[in-house]
């Protein structure tokens, strides 16, 4: 199914896949900013992009489907006690990178 969102915190219209959201980068914002927005991280979004250099005006972002909530990693933590399994981390995070002060997607 594909439909049309329009949202108003940044009066973002976006297009929705089963698997991804196509977004609009507007003037101004960062890929942490979006990321944070859509609560993913942002390794996931420059895996799923390609992305080599920083996000720019109009450009078309793939975002991810599968969210979760935003973490700062803490001494003692674990791929395995954040997410389940260091597979499920990687999935959601698209990456293996894991260090304390890391902002990661549970």
């Amino acid at each position: 199914m594909t439909y049309f969102l329009a949202r108003t915190a940044y009066t973002i219209q976006m297009l929705k896949t089963e698997r991804y959201e196509f977004y609009q980068v507007k003037e101004g914002q960062t890929l942490r900013r979006i990321a944070e927005y859509f609560s993913v991280s942002e390794w996931l979004l420059v895996k799923e992009n390609g992305l080599t250099g920083p996000v720019y005006r109009g450009q078309i972002l793939k975002i991810p489907r599968e969210r979760g909530n935003g973490y700062v990693v803490k001494a003692g933590d674990t791929k395995e006690l954040l997410c389940g399994s260091a597979e499920n981390y990687e999935r959601k995070n698209g990456t293996g990178t894991f260090y304390i002060g890391m902002r990661v997607i549970l």
